[in-house]
């Protein structure tokens, strides 16, 4: 009987083959389910990096040199003598979630898996060591840290490969391409700057379709703009998002017009009052109550 290493390293590199032929790139990881170091030609940066990078140099180096760069779908490259040592040695695969075309919200513990549960769009899952991989189609901007324990794997990373998952993969939503824009703190006083008209504000006279009472909107509105301006440090945008998108799903069903533009211009503005860029907070706001009426339809 072969040792366990030698059984584990070919499981690695049979998986890794499998991947590869569904347009899957792939690369080997060592102990501590990190990548291989560069090479000596590649250490530091000296070769200027793979073409696709974000530092793009014209390296071509058949070893498993720059991590997530390295990940290929090329059946020659991964069972070249170039990577034969990796793979002896492997102890996990990992793939490049942008090359497949797609964004994984890697959620490390129970309490941000509920977080998504409750925020983002149900998509295919793969269950972690400590949480979940959600994983959409579509590529984005990784970032780490976007909010406590959540992190997005997509262009220049690699996620471990943990098997296919169970659920239905959903398009990339509006809710995790506002994740890593960076919103700034809480401004000082006085330096807050911002063309939004002044005054706008929800009344019945803009709501002559509204099937709900006015004391139902005032109601959810302020307590939704009030969830908006806790977000003192960070997430202000993200909860707009989510305030614009539950308060538009309430009018779902009413033959309009409802006001939702000036329920949209009071969002906004919450944000812009702790320091949300006011270009992002429109955007994150029209997303949300796009993103109801989608739903709605």
């Amino acid at each position: 009987m072969l040792p366990r290493s030698v059984n584990q390293a070919g499981h690695h590199l049979r998986t890794a083959l499998d991947l590869a032929a569904a347009d899957v790139p792939v690369l080997p990881l060592r102990k501590g389910k990190v990548p291989f170091g560069n090479c000596r030609a590649c250490e530091g940066g000296a070769c200027g990096g793979r073409p696709h990078m974000k530092s793009a140099g014209t390296c071509q180096c058949p070893a498993v040199c720059h991590a997530w760069a390295a990940a290929t779908t090329d059946l020659s490259v991964i069972t070249s003598r170039a990577w034969e040592s990796a793979w002896r040695q492997a102890a996990a695969v990992a793939y490049h979630p942008a090359g497949a075309g797609l964004t994984v919200v890697d959620l490390d513990n129970t309490q941000a898996v509920a977080w998504a549960r409750e925020t983002l769009p149900a998509t295919r899952t793969v269950a972690t060591t400590r949480g979940e991989h959600w994983i959409y189609r579509g590529a984005m901007q990784s970032a780490n840290a976007v909010r406590p324990d959540v992190d997005i794997k997509s262009r220049m990373q690699y996620a471990r490969w943990l098997g296919p998952g169970t659920g239905t993969m959903t398009g990339l939503p509006p809710a995790v391409l506002a994740l890593v824009v960076k919103e700034e703190t809480t401004p000082a006083p006085g330096e807050v700057v911002s063309s939004l008209p002044a005054g706008v504000t929800w009344d019945r006279a803009v709501a002559t379709g509204c099937r709900h009472t006015e004391q139902y909107i005032r109601t959810g509105l302020e307590r939704g703009l009030a969830l908006v301006r806790s977000h003192t440090e960070s997430g202000a945008a993200s909860q707009a998002f989510g305030v614009a998108r539950f308060l538009g799903a309430q009018h779902a069903q009413c033959p309009g017009p409802c006001g939702l533009n000036a329920i949209g211009w009071q969002i906004t503005a919450a944000a812009v009052s702790v320091g949300v860029p006011e270009a992002y907070a429109q955007r994150a706001v029209a997303n949300g109550l796009q993103t109801a009426e989608r739903g709605a339809a």
